[in-house]
Parts: C-alpha cells; sequence; structure tokens
C-alpha cells in the first residue's frame, strides 16, 4: 500500500483562510474544513424554477426551506409595543404561508420589503410557527431568486436554471453554502483537482474531469447537466472503492500463510463428538470451505455472514479447533467487552473438559481460553498474557485489547472478526500482520448483507453464507405499540409481569443512558441511535422539491434513558415487587458481568439496557423485550436486537413503542420487522428505506472518503464495471505508481480513522 497523499495543495486549504472564520464556523458543524470538503459536499436535491412548495403540508415545529412566491409585503408601525414590522403573504399558488420581521425602526426592514415585492420567488427557511391561526415563519432566513446575483445577466441565469438545495443546518441555509461553493470552485483549475480516474478510462466512457463534473453538480443550466455529473461522480466513487479493494486482493495474493490441514483424531474430532446437537446442512457445508482455505498456504480471507440464531460461533469453533490440531492459535476479536466475555462462556461451555488443558480433570488433548480485555484487573492480565505468549492458550477473545502491542502469541494462525462492521480495515489487519506470516482470517456478521452491498464493502473476500437456523428456535412475535396511547402502554407492562411470573426475564432497551439530554449512546460497542435524519429521503437521488426540513434538532419528547426508564418501571403497579436492573456500556466489566449473571440467573428478571447487548448476548430465558423510542434504530439494529430473544424453544415476543406517525418512513420500517423475521429480507428492505450513506458508513465516518452519490441496490451494473475496470488498472500498476491520484483517493479511502463500513445506526 502507497503512503497517503501529502496534504497540499488548493483542495487542503482551509475554509478559516478562504471564506473566513465566521462563514467557516458555520460549515464546520457539516464537518467541511477544506476547500476540498466543500467541493465534494454535493447537493442533495435541485429545486426547479417556478415549482412551488406545497405550503398546506408544514407542520408546526418543522424547520423547514420552502420556495414561494411573494404575494405581498408591508411594513407599519407597531403601537403596543413600539418599533416596526414587516409582515409578507408567500404562496405556493392555493395555500398561503406569513414572514415576520420586526425592527427598532421601520427604516431596518425597508431592504427587506423592497426585495421582497409582489410577483417575485425565493426560498425562505425558518422554523413553522402559528400565530392566530396562521403559519408563519419569523425573521426568517431567505434568497429571491434571480434577484441575489452580481449583475442583471447573472440574475436572469439564475432564474432559469435548477436551484440546488444541500445539505444544511438551521445556522446554515442552503444558498449559504452555494455561494461558498462557488467562492472556492470558480477559481480552481483541472491542475487544481487531480482526477482519479485514468484519462483513458474516463475518455472511454465519455465522462467529465472532475473539475467540469463539480461544475455540473454545483452550478447546472440544466437537469441533463446535473445527471451528467452525478454519473460521473457516481462511477468514480464505485472505481475508487474497487481499486482499493483490488490493490488489498492483489496484495493477498503474494501473501503465504502456515498452512492448518485437519487432523483425524483430534481437537476438532473430540468437540464434534461432545456437541449435543446435529450441525444443519449449511453448517457442515461452510465448515467444509473453511477448512479447505486453512488447508492451503494462502491467507484465508473469508465472510462469513448468518442472520441471527444461524449458528456461526460453532462454525467458527470449529475452524478453530483445526487450527489448534494443526499447533496453532486462535484470536476471536469482539467488539464490546460484554460480547467478548459471552463468547469466553460460550467457548468455554461447548467444549467442557476441552477447555480445561493442563488442570485436573481436562481432556487430554484439551486447550485453554484466555479472556483479554481492556478493564482487565492486572493479575488476571498478566495470566492471559502469559497463556496467550507461551502457547498454553490455543484460544485468545478480547476486544481492541487483542491489538496492543503487548499482547504476544506462541504461533497465531486464525482471527475471527467478530460484527466486522464495528471494525475498520486497518483495525482488521492489524492482527494479520502479527508474525512472519499473516494468519488465516474468519470475518463473522450477523448483520445480513445484501449481494451487492458485499460486493461493494467486502470486496476482498470470499464470502459465506448460512441461511439455515438450528432446530428448537422460535420465531419471535413483534408488534407495535403506540407510545401514545395509555392502555397499550399499561398492557405492555402488564405482559412484562407475565413472563417474570413464568420464570422468564425481560429486556427493556433504551436509546440513550441519562436523561440530561446526553446523545444516543454508542456503549463503546460501535452502535449509535440514528439522527432523525434517517428518515430523509436517500441522498443521491434527483428530485424537484424543497419542501425539506433541516433535522439536526432534537425531537420535542425526550428520549427514553436507562436511568430514568429504570425510576419508571420500578413505580410502576404492574411491576410491584420485581427487581430491575441496568446495563450500559458505563459500567465496569466486572459490574457489567454481574449484571448478566444477576439476569442470567433470575435475580434480576428485567434488564434495561442500551444497545450494549445487541449482539452475541445469550440468554436462554429471555422471551420478551421492549424497545422505547423504537423510530430512533435502524431495522438491522433492530433486528439483532431482537434475536437477544427467542433463542430457546419458549414462545417469545418483541414490543416497539413508537412515536413514529402512520405512512411516515419510520413506522415503515417498523412494521417491516413486525411483518418478517427474516433478516436477508430485512436488509433489502433497509437498503430501500435509509439514506445510503449510513448504509456504507458514510455517517459514521464524514469525511472526505465517505460514499456519497453510489447506492448499492441501484447501482450494482455500475458496480460492476468499476470492479473490472479497476482490476485493470490494478493487474498493470498493482502500486499505483503510474496513477498518484487513485493511489490518493485509495489512501484516503482506507483512512484509519474511518470507523466501519457497513455502521447500522
Amino acid at each position: 500500500m502507497s503512503e497517503p497523499a501529502t496534504s497540499t495543495g488548493r483542495l487542503y486549504e482551509p475554509l478559516t483562510a478562504v471564506l473566513g472564520a465566521r462563514t467557516a464556523g458555520g460549515l464546520k458543524k457539516l464537518g467541511l474544513e477544506t476547500v476540498g470538503d466543500l467541493v465534494r459536499h454535493y447537493p442533495r436535491r435541485y429545486g426547479a424554477p417556478g415549482e412551488m412548495t406545497n405550503i398546506a403540508s408544514l407542520r408546526t415545529g418543522e424547520h423547514v426551506t420552502v420556495m414561494a412566491q411573494v404575494r405581498s409585503a408591508q411594513v407599519r408601525s407597531m403601537r403596543s409595543r413600539g418599533g416596526a414590522m414587516l409582515e409578507a403573504i408567500v404562496t405556493d399558488g392555493s395555500s398561503t404561508l406569513q414572514l415576520t420581521f420586526f425592527a427598532k425602526r421601520a427604516g431596518v426592514l425597508r431592504m427587506h420589503e423592497d426585495k421582497l415585492r409582489a410577483g417575485r420567488t425565493g426560498l425562505f427557511t425558518g422554523t413553522v410557527g402559528e400565530y392566530r391561526g396562521r403559519r408563519q415563519l419569523t425573521h426568517p432566513d431567505y434568497l429571491i431568486v434571480g434577484v441575489d446575483a452580481d449583475n442583471e445577466d447573472d440574475a436572469v441565469l439564475e432564474a432559469s436554471r435548477p436551484i440546488p438545495i444541500y445539505p444544511a443546518t438551521a445556522s446554515v441555509p442552503t444558498w449559504r453554502i452555494g455561494r461558498s461553493v462557488r467562492t472556492v470552485l470558480d477559481p480552481l483549475t483541472e491542475d487544481d483537482l487531480p482526477d482519479p480516474l485514468p484519462s483513458a478510462l474516463r475518455e472511454s466512457r465519455s465522462l467529465p474531469t472532475l473539475r467540469e463534473a463539480l461544475q455540473l453538480v454545483h452550478v447546472p443550466n440544466e437537469d441533463a447537466d446535473i445527471r451528467r455529473g452525478r454519473d460521473r461522480l457516481r462511477f468514480e466513487e464505485a472505481f475508487v472503492l474497487q481499486a482499493a479493494l483490488a490493490r488489498r486482493r492483489a496484495a493477498h495474493a503474494d501473501l503465504t500463510a502456515t498452512a492448518r490441514p485437519p487432523r483425524t483424531g483430534g481437537f476438532l474430532d473430540a468437540l464434534d463428538a461432545r456437541l449435543p446437537f446435529a450441525l444443519t446442512e449449511a453448517q457442515r457445508d461452510v465448515g467444509r470451505e473453511i477448512a479447505e482455505d486453512l488447508a492451503r498456504d494462502r491467507p484465508m480471507m473469508r465472510l462469513l455472514q448468518g442472520d441471527v440464531g444461524a449458528g456461526k460461533t460453532v462454525v467458527a469453533l470449529r475452524a478453530m479447533a483445526q487450527v489448534i490440531d494443526a499447533g496453532g492459535q486462535a484470536a476471536l476479536l469482539a467488539p464490546t467487552e460484554v460480547l467478548a466475555a459471552q463468547h469466553a462462556r460460550s467457548l468455554r461451555a461447548m467444549l467442557g473438559s476441552l477447555a480445561d488443558g493442563g488442570m485436573l480433570g481436562g481432556a487430554d488433548n484439551a486447550t485453554r481460553i484466555a479472556l483479554l480485555t481492556g478493564s482487565l484487573g492486572s493479575t488476571a492480565r498478566r495470566q492471559a498474557l502469559a497463556e496467550a505468549a507461551s502457547g498454553a492458550a490455543g484460544i485468545i477473545v478480547g476486544t481492541h485489547a487483542l491489538l496492543s502491542e503487548g499482547v504476544q502469541y506462541a504461533d497465531l494462525g486464525l482471527v475471527v472478526v467478530d460484527e466486522q462492521h464495528r471494525f475498520g480495515v486497518e483495525q482488521r489487519d492489524a492482527l494479520r500482520e502479527r508474525g512472519d506470516r499473516p494468519p488465516h482470517t474468519l470475518v463473522m456478521t450477523a448483520t445480513p448483507i445484501p449481494r451487492t452491498v458485499a460486493m461493494t464493502v467486502f470486496g476482498d473476500l470470499e464470502t459465506s453464507v448460512l441461511g439455515q437456523r438450528p432446530a428448537g428456535r422460535v420465531e419471535i412475535t413483534t408488534h407495535l405499540v403506540p407510545a401514545d396511547n395509555a392502555p397499550w402502554m399499561s398492557r405492555t407492562w402488564q405482559r412484562v409481569r407475565e413472563e417474570v411470573d413464568a420464570g422468564r426475564r425481560v429486556y427493556v432497551v433504551c436509546p440513550r443512558i441519562d436523561a440530561d439530554g446526553d446523545a444516543p449512546q454508542s456503549d463503546g460497542s460501535g452502535s449509535k441511535s440514528p439522527a432523525p435524519g434517517d428518515v430523509r429521503p436517500a441522498d443521491g437521488e434527483l428530485t424537484l422539491d424543497v419542501g425539506d426540513a433541516v433535522v439536526d434538532d432534537e425531537p420535542e419528547v425526550p428520549l427514553a434513558s436507562v436511568a430514568a426508564t429504570v425510576e419508571q418501571l420500578a413505580a410502576l403497579p404492574e411491576l410491584a415487587g420485581v427487581r430491575i436492573g441496568a446495563m450500559h456500556g458505563r459500567l465496569s466489566a466486572e459490574d457489567k458481568d454481574a449484571v448478566m449473571a444477576a439476569f442470567a440467573g433470575g435475580e434480576v428478571p428485567v434488564l434495561v439496557s442500551t444497545t450494549v447487548i445487541e449482539v452475541g448476548v445469550d440468554v436462554p430465558q429471555a422471551t420478551m423485550m421492549v424497545v422505547l423510542d423504537a423510530e430512533r434504530f435502524g431495522i438491522s439494529q433492530l433486528h439483532q436486537l431482537r434475536g437477544r430473544v427467542g433463542r430457546a424453544d419458549l414462545p417469545s415476543l418483541c414490543l416497539l413503542v413508537t412515536r413514529a406517525a402512520p405512512g411516515t418512513i419510520a413506522e415503515e420500517r417498523l412494521q417491516a420487522l413486525a411483518d418478517t423475521a427474516d433478516g436477508f429480507v430485512l436488509a433489502e428492505k433497509d437498503l430501500e428505506l435509509r439514506r445510503e450513506g449510513d448504509v456504507l458508513g458514510a455517517a459514521q465516518s464524514g469525511g472526505r472518503s465517505s460514499l456519497r452519490l453510489l447506492r448499492a441496490v441501484r447501482d450494482a451494473d455500475l458496480i460492476d464495471e468499476a470492479r473490472v475496470a479497476a482490476a485493470h488498472v490494478i493487474e498493470s500498476d498493482p502500486r499505483l505508481e503510474q496513477h498518484p491520484a487513485l493511489a490518493s483517493a485509495v489512501s484516503a479511502w482506507l483512512d484509519p480513522e474511518r470507523e466501519a463500513f457497513l455502521e447500522r445506526s
């Protein structure tokens, strides 16, 4: 891999130097700090001149940008309170909206009155209020089409062409972003914008240069310009990503690993003999694929994906056993301490005496399992490190602590990465680069991935799918519960009590830890509740509609928190006498273990938790889950959470408590969960409903390396074409020495700060 490009040149100029501190400060809130950041901040949609916003659809309290025509504007004095007021009326042709401005003197408002002349069309931004039964915007920011221009020719041109509508905030409206883009883009030359697309490839596809494409999307003269510019930028995103993956595949093909062939009568056979269940056909088929990979001297790079409860852990353990038979060790990398501890317990339970190597009662060919997390005490940490370094532990389970320089292995033969979407490429590579020869790698995910996304995101991995559920698993009944329906909520807590009285366990999931305004919590797992923006239309779609809410405000009703919910449930008569526990990412490892043990054992039958329990946690007696503010979670995350119940043969229930209005995208997402338990069906639905940036990681990573326009489902053919083109380039120039602009773009894509590829918010 070549070194990242030096951060010099016009694209790396800070916006503070180009636009001034005040303007740059507002743009920084959008994650835009350099010229390159700003020119890659593409319009989300475009307003068509003359096409008005449906004013009747505006809701009180919504922060909006609307296009409307001025009907009247008049300044008048206010006798009761002194000063002056400008009242303007704008219309979409049928409904009206009032614009109100206040000032101490009427003269201050004359400028607005002069611009807001009857018949003119403008974009108006503000929060919808209501006064005496009329909707209004107070002190709105606005732009008059064809008036706010430098000269008459520019005004005529501006009034006739599509109007870019940018992802914006309340403090930085879309047209201010547009003006800033023009300020930095207009002086840039072709030399200032190194093009990642090789010229021959660009010409063969009749694509514009990068400079031309940016001009087309930011300053289009007609709709065809927008499409042409976006088509080029979309192909560029696909090509750069596929070049990054192709280079990784090429580098991987040159590596040599230690072959770990199976051995008859060894650890793996002993494990199979003690399993209390029969493997599914899918588990056996995938097991054979992995066994063949491990037996080769080329390092395995395989993605194992399966729906919740498909039995991935058993498949991974059998792969570890084969490596142990061949004299090697296996490391299992988990995203959270809770999940790492859960894995260690599950593996020990499955192995029994096979995990007691060198101990009284241990089997003859037993090994040990070492648990290594960041919060271990010094004595336990020293013991785990010693067992890993000496080879006494054939299996080392841990979190990011396994990546530490101080962790040594006797002979690391296999790395199993659980929930890959929680780790970046650099983190995955850190363990692979240990020792003289890279270990084999098995990446697991319980987040079902459509083929196009797998090709786009995990293009450097071979893929195996577990499509069967083990026998004995029950379907989970899922229902939506309106949060403002008191009888339904009362019945929800009655059902919780019924499960508790039957000796079962219940999860109650909240998006926050505290009730004091903290942001939705990640709990150290890399998983975050989505912002309200997750219910917006998909980025990259060409729509001529500007009735667009700014979505960076918090909802009016506070989100449920663990702390407040524990208190509320304890006060409910339906749960009188029931012990209620709390679980979240701020607890110490010891406290987390204690809470989970009390929950699993029934001492504390109701557990209020954040999404720290999202993956891997296995309590067979858990038969019910209540998710509060369910609309704040994505489809995939809710599917993962729901998978914490129904893990035995007991009837199970998931209740999604929501304030989502009927007919909204948020409600449609939740209804999809109620309609099916098939994770792959839900994954496809997720792609239909979510912004593509979230699906591919942009919301998590931000920055210039994020995908912005590419959509995995819609652009599947384009991705295939880019994959072929990138393979040709890498085949002839593996180190990209002849393609420095592409090398720089690839390095940006593989930036180590990029936290995740498939963050499911």
